[in-house]
């Protein structure tokens, strides 16, 4: 079984976390953040309008929620220094670029800036030397573990 990682120690001394490491959990927390407040949102239209198919409402609000949570373990993970959490860090970013291009291809500029700009910061800083360094770590057991 795994053992999670214990903070980055250096002769007894801990080591400072990465400004970027910091930046980019800040960043997980806030897009966490907009997808539990969307989320919100439906529930909230769930019980004052009548959507046209209850299924998929339900379905969305779930899905959000889900991803909300995920994104929350993901900067709570990463700032502990995970290395596992850098792939779902990408994925995500990916996904919110793909998201982001038709918004402002389709003329809505501030929500596409809102969601292209944080995830390209992500994306260049996920492959830093420092943030690289900082989830590539091992825990003292097994070298094979995580």
């Amino acid at each position: 079984m795994s053992r999670p990682q214990e903070p980055h120690r250096k002769a007894g001394k801990s080591a400072a976390v990465p400004p970027a490491v910091i930046v980019i959990s800040v960043v997980l927390v806030l897009e966490a953040a907009a997808l539990l407040s969307v989320a919100g949102w439906f529930i909230y239209n769930l019980f004052t309008a009548a959507p046209v198919s209850m299924g998929g409402a339900v379905f969305t609000t779930v899905l959000l929620a889900a991803a909300g949570a995920w994104l929350l373990a993901l900067a709570h993970f990463f700032y502990r220094g995970f290395r596992w959490t850098r792939a779902g860090t990408l994925v995500f970013q990916l996904f919110a670029v793909v998201i982001a291009v038709p918004t402002l291809q389709g003329g809505v500029l501030l929500a596409g800036l809102l969601l292209l700009l944080p995830a390209a910061a992500v994306l260049v800083l996920l492959f830093t030397k420092p943030v690289l360094e900082h989830t590539s770590r091992l825990s003292g057991g097994d070298p094979k573990v995580l």
